[in-house]
């Protein structure tokens, strides 16, 4: 008897339209945010009777370029070095005796993979990892996701102390930033509760992507989420002195009050980056031209100069992939 493949079950109409919706949403929430920086500066274009090329022209013309580009190349620099400091702690402590000019090469050229998504990059990391030094995959993306796991906390930390700063100049939905911070602190302590009761991180031949967490004490989460706060305080400086070299006078204070949520919200992947860009507009609307124009170029500069530099890193960390683990 001649025997039929068996049919591939159809698509249900509600899991296509599911799957369109979760490719649109972000095109159209950034399509809407821009759309909302656009009609403002066309309106304070149309204010100083001007086009709005002109009015951008005008507002470009008047930066301080030259200090604000040796600012934001000292920065992209020191956060280089703090970065790859976090990252070479936390791989000495539960992966392998990785040097830290190693670490930061790496590292460096991590941040090539990291223009498209964060999560690539650490990716990136871990493979290095298992290939060079034979640390199994999952216990080096467990170390990945401990990282991740502490910025996000570092973050959260000084986003809630923003939003608390500025709490009658913020929008409302960004009212429920400490109420996110409330329950991820009560995450952390079911978290850590349920994985210290597991642990068994010096067993033979136990790993998972839960290692690092199961090896990880309460003083290590301290130090880890200690170091990134101090990167974001060091931006918060650096955005501050940017700022005025924009034409946007704003005090530390005031900068400590907003940039953590900023930055919150461009470190969550997806059309969370351009809100982040239309808070600046949103908290700032009487500079509007120079503040769209110092958010764009600030994300952008970082992210580009950044990417450079694991360039000059990434041919040598690219043939470290290849060589047999020692």
């Amino acid at each position: 008897m001649r025997q039929h493949p068996p049919r591939r079950s159809p698509t249900s109409p509600a899991r296509a339209t599911s799957r369109v919706l979760r490719v649109l949403l972000p095109w159209i929430v950034a399509a809407a945010c821009f759309a909302v920086v656009y009609s403002r500066l066309e309106r304070a274009a149309a204010a100083e009777g001007s086009s709005l090329p002109a009015y951008l022209w005008q507002v470009l013309t008047t930066v301080s370029w030259g200090p604000w580009l040796a600012l934001m190349i000292a920065y992209c620099l020191l956060y280089l070095v703090v970065d790859a400091a976090v990252v070479w702690r936390v791989v000495t402590w539960f992966n392998a005796p990785l040097g830290y000019p190693e670490t930061v090469r790496v590292r460096g050229s991590a941040y090539v993979l990291s223009m498209v998504n964060e999560p690539i990059g650490k990716g990136g990391m871990a493979l290095y990892l298992n290939r060079r030094h034979g640390v199994p995959g999952q216990e080096a993306a467990s170390s990945m996701l401990f990282l991740m796991f502490c910025e996000y906390y570092s973050l959260l930390l000084w986003a809630t102390v923003g939003v608390t700063l500025r709490w009658s100049e913020m929008p409302p939905v960004l009212h429920l930033v400490p109420w996110l911070a409330a329950a991820s602190v009560v995450f952390f302590v079911a978290f850590r509760h349920v994985v210290g009761r597991r642990r068994t991180a010096d067993a033979p031949g136990r790993s998972g992507l839960l290692l690092t967490f199961r090896r990880a004490r309460l003083p290590q989460y301290v130090v880890v989420v200690a170091a990134r706060s101090a990167l974001v305080l060091a931006a918060v400086g650096v955005y501050t002195v940017a700022a005025r070299l924009f034409g946007v006078g704003v005090s530390f204070v005031e900068m400590l009050g907003l940039l953590p949520v900023i930055l919150f919200g461009a470190a969550v992947p997806g059309s969370m980056r351009s809100v982040a860009i239309l808070l600046w507009v949103t908290l700032f609307p009487e500079n509007p031209g120079e503040i769209a124009a110092f958010g764009f170029f600030q994300h952008n500069f970082f992210v580009l100069f950044t990417a450079l530099i694991g360039l000059v890193f990434l041919r040598r960390v690219s043939a470290g992939l290849f060589r047999e683990v020692p």
